[in-house]
């Protein structure tokens, strides 16, 4: 192997072993219920997102508070010895596909009969110590409101 693709492999595992991943798969709640409370937690610290969905009575902050935890265990695992409250955890990405669709037929009135959609939905959450740029950005914002 080249030193040049050498270099790049171990730039990606450093990457990767900065970030974790879990996966929730074909869970029985609509895609677009399950966007509401994923659109909540997006880009917020993993600390504070987890009450966020905690005190959220939605149905699929149950779910998503449970994945989030899988994460975190999954960062714990490749991070042995580091804490997650001094790496400042970030939720990077979450993202919510369609799953498979049980088709089901309600009777309707006259001998007819309606096609009843039961939604699933995959869901995927990265987390992550977040940008510099994003910080930077962040701190220089909260300067500027300060010095106002």
């Amino acid at each position: 192997m080249g030193a040049r693709k050498r270099n790049r492999a171990e730039q990606r595992k450093e990457v990767k072993k900065s970030i974790s991943m879990a996966m929730l798969r074909n869970c029985p709640t609509s895609p677009r219920k399950m966007r509401l409370v994923a659109d909540m937690v997006r880009g917020k610290e993993v600390n504070q997102a987890l009450d966020m969905l905690k005190f959220n009575p939605k149905d699929a902050s149950r779910r998503l508070e449970k994945l989030v935890l899988s994460a975190v265990a999954n960062w714990q695992a490749k991070n042995d010895g580091a804490r997650i409250e001094d790496s400042k955890l970030v939720v990077k990405e979450i993202a919510v596909d369609s799953a498979r669709m049980l088709k089901r037929v309600q009777p309707a009135p006259q001998g007819r009969a309606y096609r009843v959609r039961k939604r699933s939905n995959h869901v995927r959450v990265v987390l992550g110590a977040p940008d510099v740029a994003e910080t930077t950005a962040k701190e220089k914002s909260t300067n500027d409101t300060q010095t106002k």
